[in-house]
Formats: C-alpha cells, sequence, structure tokens
C-alpha cells in the first residue's frame, strides 16, 4: 500500500479551482444587474464584453480561465488524480481564456444600437465561439475521464455525482426553451464550474488517500 500527498504547492494551486467559479458568476451577474440595456433573459454573459466597460467581463474570461489552468496545474501534481483529468480540465481552462481574449460580436440589440438579431460573424466572434466549444468539449471530456477514474477506484459515490454533473449541464443547455437559454447557460456554467472545484476539494480533502 501507498500513500499519495496533496504537496503543500499543489494546494493554492487546486484553492484557485474553488475560487474561479464565484468569480466568473459573481462578476457576470453583477454586470448583467448593472449594465444598462442589458437583459440575461434575451443576452448571453458573453456579451458583457462587448461595448463600453466590456473589458470588465473579457478580464473575467481570462482570470476565470487561468484559475481553471491553475488548478488543473495542482491537479497534475498529485498522482491520485491521473494524467488526462487535470489535461482536459486545463483544456477547459484555455478555452474560457481564448473566449476572453476574442469578443463575441454585438448582437440583439446589445449594447445601445447594435442589430436586433444576431449578427454576422466576425473573424473574433468566430474565435470566441471556437474557445466556447473547446471549453465545452475539454470540461465534458474530463467529466467523462473523472467518472471512469472514481468509478475504478470503487468510489461510485463521487463517479455518479460526476457522471451527473455532465448529465445535467447538457440537459439544461438542451431544454427546448430558446426563450430562456441565456439564463440556461448560466446554470450550465455554474454546474461546470462546479464540478472543477469538487474535482479540486476532493483533492484537497483528501490530503493522504490511499491507492
Amino acid at each position: 500500500m501507498t500513500t499519495q500527498t496533496t504537496t503543500a504547492p499543489a494546494r493554492p494551486l487546486l484553492a484557485a479551482g474553488l475560487a474561479a467559479g464565484p468569480l466568473f458568476l459573481v462578476t457576470g451577474l453583477v454586470q448583467a444587474a448593472t449594465r444598462e440595456g442589458f437583459d440575461l433573459a434575451r443576452h448571453p454573459l458573453s456579451l458583457l464584453a462587448v461595448g463600453e466597460g466590456g473589458w470588465v467581463q473579457v478580464a473575467n474570461f481570462v482570470l476565470s480561465g487561468a484559475l481553471v489552468v491553475a488548478s488543473a496545474a495542482g491537479m497534475r501534481r498529485v498522482p491520485e488524480a491521473g494524467t488526462w483529468g487535470p489535461r482536459l480540465v486545463a483544456v477547459f481552462g484555455a478555452g474560457l481564456v481564448l473566449s476572453g481574449v476574442f469578443v463575441t460580436d454585438a448582437g440583439a440589440g446589445f449594447p445601445a444600437g447594435a442589430p436586433e438579431g444576431a449578427p454576422e460573424t466576425s473573424w473574433h466572434g468566430a474565435l470566441h465561439e471556437a474557445g466556447f466549444a473547446v471549453a465545452v468539449l475539454g470540461w465534458t471530456a474530463a467529466a467523462a475521464v473523472s467518472t471512469r477514474r472514481f468509478a475504478a477506484r470503487g468510489r461510485w459515490g463521487a463517479a455518479a455525482a460526476t457522471a451527473g454533473a455532465a448529465v445535467a449541464a447538457f440537459a439544461v443547455v438542451g431544454w427546448p426553451d430558446p426563450d430562456s437559454f441565456s439564463v440556461r447557460l448560466v446554470v450550465a456554467s455554474a454546474i461546470q464550474f462546479g464540478l472543477v472545484a469538487g474535482l479540486s476539494a476532493d483533492l484537497l480533502g483528501r490530503g493522504a488517500s490511499r491507492a
């Protein structure tokens, strides 16, 4: 029997995984409540990066993504986390950073003067969507790998919770109600960040675990 320990250098990195979600969600929702003309029922949080004050949401994406990448680096320092799970969590974070660096296109009437419908996609808007796709794929794969890892170790509760998070995220996004899509994206984001926090907290809480 060997003992695996969450080393001191890994702990602050893992703690970054606990901070990423609250930072992203609180910053985004405060802006949603205070930016003139923004309606969460119609506008995704990505639109907050457009127009005056948009730098706040750009920074929000980049910093939140960087915190996720940092948590992945912490996971890699703990043998129990495996190899591919941390890498895929890092892909999720990198996708968030990419979505922040490349701003989406104005649309749905926000900010003032923007077209009411869907805008024409610019090169930076296309790269923003690519970042979103990278984040979703990375997170989904991380959830699948983590579920398998937990199951292989006989940690069925953790495996069920991880798989449940993936199912819940896709169920929320896929619910057939276009009028609530932007709100559902926020809920799905909360689930995604919640899983990263859960994986980080699990490794922090199991400072010495059996392998």
